[in-house]
């Protein structure tokens, strides 16, 4: 009996994904449990696991497939029925399209997808995998057929003979049309160009980008911060901690004077949810990380309650699963306030964009010498300018602003962190 393996959901906000990589071809046995394919969300690269054991019956989406949606039937496996060995049939060429699967009810509106003949006797019922299928997509009940093949086999002349009257109306709603892009994008027609395929990750990130600036109303707030006794103070600790085989990063302190900062101005720590919102008792701090074709944000939990040393090998192992792809979706689900740090690529200073639904990330500039005054005398120090994108329907200005005052104090004040 044919099962159907559709394309899963490994991510809550995975709507379609890429196949990367199959791990079985038709004909092969699986067991329950076992990895079939590799399959690129908009985060990583996850895993595909068997559900039922069986034969690979069809590979329908091919390796390489892209923006291959939830709910899409990628294979069929066989279940032996009756004494009968499954008969596994041919996969398409590579490039046809690409997914992994799961033990399947078709989700509502999958238009042409294959619907299981429901019923005992239609379970029981002698037929081909080609017949089966014909059948169902034609809502014919197996059971009412008489088949004409070896042993009283229904085979695919059986179902298509079939008088229309005995079918079984399935409704199928019609697939949804994408929406139109706002805008034209029509490229100048006398400027060379190469066109390149948004991968998924861009386009989950553009589209919530999109909805960030659209729906959320940004308010920004910059403050300058010293960072000589920082250095010094991270100096004196990697050379303790070296023989652990730990290197602090400035982006270490950041993240943890952030969670001592959202421990002691809770209201930062909040989330607009329609017409209440919640404030949150810990600090999950998303630190976004480069990749190929975007970024990442794998979370810290509990910043808070982690020194130093944890959060550096800790971050270091989430950085090393998003730059190889390998990030589980424990990693970077959740979090209550983002981090986005380009002073290591020479950035002053920038606005960055709030990852909804939470309700502020801080975007820290580089640490570079400047003229500052110090008791009506000139002096130079080193200065990192960070910025505070703040969601206005939860947080006001002087919210912002009680969160900036006590992140300079720590960064400023490095020992109050190892407190």
């Amino acid at each position: 009996m044919p099962i159907d393996i559709l394309m899963p959901a490994l991510s809550p906000t995975m709507e379609a994904g890429t196949l990367a990589k199959w791990l079985v071809k038709a004909g092969d046995t699986v067991k329950s449990g076992q990895v079939m394919a590799e399959i690129e969300t908009d985060k990583a690269t996850m895993e595909f696991e068997a559900v039922d054991e069986g034969v690979i019956g069809a590979i329908i989406v091919a390796e390489g497939a892209e923006d291959v949606k939830v709910g899409t039937k990628i294979a069929t496996l066989l279940v032996e029925e009756d004494g009968q060995n499954p008969s596994p049939q041919p996969s398409p060429a590579r490039g046809e399209g690409a997914a992994v699967a799961e033990k399947p009810s078709l989700p509502a509106g999958e238009g042409g997808a294959e619907r299981r003949v429901r019923g005992a006797e239609a379970d029981r019922a002698k037929a081909s995998p080609l017949a089966r299928r014909i059948a169902a997509d034609k809502g014919i009940d197996l059971s009412a057929l008489a088949g004409t093949g070896p042993g009283g086999r229904i085979v695919k002349a059986d179902v298509l003979g079939h008088a229309p009257s005995a079918a079984v109306s399935v409704p199928v709603a019609a697939p949804a049309k994408p929406a139109a892009p706002v805008g034209d994008f029509t490229p100048p027609a006398d400027v060379p160009f190469e066109e390149i395929k948004l991968p998924g990750m861009r386009k989950v990130i553009a589209k919530r980008m999109a909805e960030s600036k659209s729906t959320v109303p940004h308010f920004y707030l910059t403050v300058d911060v010293e960072l000589d006794a920082l250095m010094a103070s991270r100096k004196a600790l990697n050379t303790a901690l070296e023989k652990q085989g730990v290197k602090l990063s400035v982006n270490d302190f950041i993240i943890r004077a952030c969670g001592l900062t959202l421990k002691k101005v809770p209201d930062a720590n909040a989330m607009f949810a329609g017409d209440k919102m919640y404030r949150f008792q810990r600090a999950d701090i998303s630190v976004a990380v480069a990749v190929p074709g975007g970024l990442v944000t794998p979370v810290i939990r509990g910043a808070c309650s982690k020194g130093l040393a944890d959060i550096s090998t800790e971050m270091k192992t989430l950085a090393d699963k998003a730059r190889d792809g390998k990030l589980m979706p424990e990693d970077y689900q959740g979090g209550t306030f983002s981090i986005s740090n380009l002073g290591m690529m020479g950035i002053k200073q920038f606005e960055a964009v709030i990852n909804p639904p939470q309700g502020a990330i801080l975007a820290v500039g580089a640490g570079e010498q400047r003229a500052v005054v110090r008791n009506g005398a000139i002096a130079i120090a080193t200065v990192m300018s960070v910025t505070l994108s703040v969601d206005h329907r939860v947080l006001d200005g002087a919210i912002g602003a009680a969160f900036l005052a006590e992140f300079k104090r720590l960064i400023e004040e490095p020992l109050l962190m190892l407190a």
